[in-house]
């Protein structure tokens, strides 16, 4: 598992080889004037996806989400965070527009967003605040194989919630890789999930377990993350983005 170093905060930094992917993490509860000059970073759509949400909190982090994707992405390109493009796959998953050798996937929970960054190679990652859930039972029945369900439910009772996220961000991470959504059969592949294990597939009806790798990551306490692509000798740096920038930085972006 790669961990959060809580002192480390720098720009971003370009993956230096193919295998390596760069995640960014970023605080989304941020002060008004900060949300204020990254909404002015989005596009009308995205303008229009914000106020659709009913609670401010959402509103709120949504904007820096989309607004703090645009600044990592603007720093990778050199380009005015406003005037970059978004094109959107048949299941939502965005990608640059036109077409570019960086790809990127992004996953916010509670405060908490995650920024995956790779060139040349697609790339999925997932992050889910950690909490108690009435129905896990069932959850993990309904979306997990059934080897996965096996493993999970000989687990001790003390470890099925850790287990349980493991499972659910791995095999999101995946599917985003894919770009495929819920459409893809969640039963067509396993993955590991016993806390203390290395993450990793251990089958895959539709691809090769030999090329894709599988990490996961610790952004902060309270929360389980992982990162997918069809990179064997996957290698990832995770790191904060700086967000302590004040609104005036932003503005001038």
């Amino acid at each position: 598992m790669i961990m959060m170093n809580s002192e480390m905060r720098e720009v971003v930094s370009a993956p230096q080889t193919q295998n390596q992917v760069m995640v960014l993490a970023a605080r989304l509860d941020l002060d008004a004037e900060y949300i204020e000059s990254l909404r002015g970073l989005l596009a009308a759509d995205e303008q229009a996806r914000a106020a659709r949400f009913y609670f401010d909190v959402h509103r709120r982090r949504f904007i820096a989400a989309r607004g703090i994707l645009r600044s990592i992405l603007g720093e990778y390109l050199d380009k005015k965070p406003a005037d970059i493009q978004f094109t959107y796959g048949s299941e939502g998953k965005p990608a640059l527009a036109p077409p570019s050798d960086l790809h990127f996937n992004v996953s916010h929970s509670d405060e908490i967003a995650l920024y995956a960054i790779s060139f040349q190679r697609e790339v999925g990652v997932d992050i889910e605040c950690i909490r108690p859930l009435d129905d896990i039972d069932q959850l993990a029945a309904r979306t997990f194989s059934a080897h996965e369900y096996a493993d999970w439910a000989l687990l001790p009772e003390a470890q099925k919630q850790a287990g349980f996220f493991n499972c659910w961000t791995r095999k999101e991470a995946f599917i985003k890789a894919v770009g495929q959504g819920l459409s893809y059969p969640l039963s067509a592949f396993d993955v590991s999930l016993k806390p203390g294990e290395p993450a990793r597939f251990l089958r895959m009806d539709r691809e090769s377990v030999q090329e894709w790798g599988l990490v996961d990551l610790c952004p902060a306490s309270g929360f389980a993350a992982a990162v997918a692509a069809p990179i064997p000798d996957l290698d990832v740096r995770l790191t904060w983005w700086n967000s302590s920038l004040d609104a005036d930085s932003v503005k001038r972006k």
